[in-house]
């Protein structure tokens, strides 16, 4: 596939590049995608939620009433899951939810989910730029050009530049990212995914 190579002011330049096939046009692997965006978000989760099961609830182990002859249930100390303020049956405690998954597989989830968004078309190639500044407006100047400001976009860059980051760190609906650290997950998450030309070699060189 061929994409005509942009300016950041919306012009489009007299470049062009070639999307290889290998990375761009392969037969996407649900599977794949899916294990990968789960691991994604479960190596996200803090996991420290924890609950008092009765032994370290605080009260008395007494027992509340006799056996038999109440004409109710049974019952134990005060403890009891059953009653208010006692502990929590079979309640989450701490714990890691990280899990692996071998590099081959997660190559082809992303390599999956490049396709898909060349798919629909929604990859823009960029000629490699920085701002002046770092102000919100120029980021979203920038975006007014492509008529992507309403859009979950994606950028690619081979190395974060600082007034780039600066300026985009107050749109919600954008994030940057390294060609070397792009995950499925934000790629699906966009809606386009803009990539600087030194960036896609980059990405070529990871993926090929």
């Amino acid at each position: 596939m061929e994409l005509a190579v942009y300016k950041i002011t919306g012009d489009k330049t007299t470049k062009k590049v070639e999307l290889i096939d290998s990375i761009f046009a392969i037969k996407p692997n649900d599977n794949a995608i899916y294990m990968d965006v789960k691991q994604f978000m479960a190596n996200n989760r803090q996991g420290t939620h924890s609950t008092k099961e009765r032994n370290a609830v605080a009260g008395s182990r007494r027992k509340i009433k006799r056996q038999k002859g109440t004409g109710t249930a049974r019952a134990g100390d005060i403890k009891s899951p059953i009653f208010r303020g006692g502990g929590r049956a079979f309640g989450p405690h701490p714990r890691d939810y990280n899990f692996k998954l071998n590099k081959k597989l997660k190559k082809i989830a992303r390599k999956s989910a490049l396709t898909y968004k060349a798919k629909d078309n929604n990859i823009l190639i960029l000629e490699d730029f920085d701002f002046d500044s770092h102000k919100t407006k120029n980021y979203i100047e920038f975006l007014n050009n492509f008529n992507l400001a309403d859009s979950k976009t994606l950028l690619i860059l081979t190395e974060t530049k600082e007034n780039i980051y600066l300026s985009s760190r107050n749109i919600k609906k954008t994030k940057i990212t390294r060609a070397s650290s792009i995950n499925t997950y934000d790629i699906l998450n966009a809606n386009s995914l803009l990539i600087s030309e030194s960036s896609l070699k980059e990405i070529e060189e990871l993926f090929a």
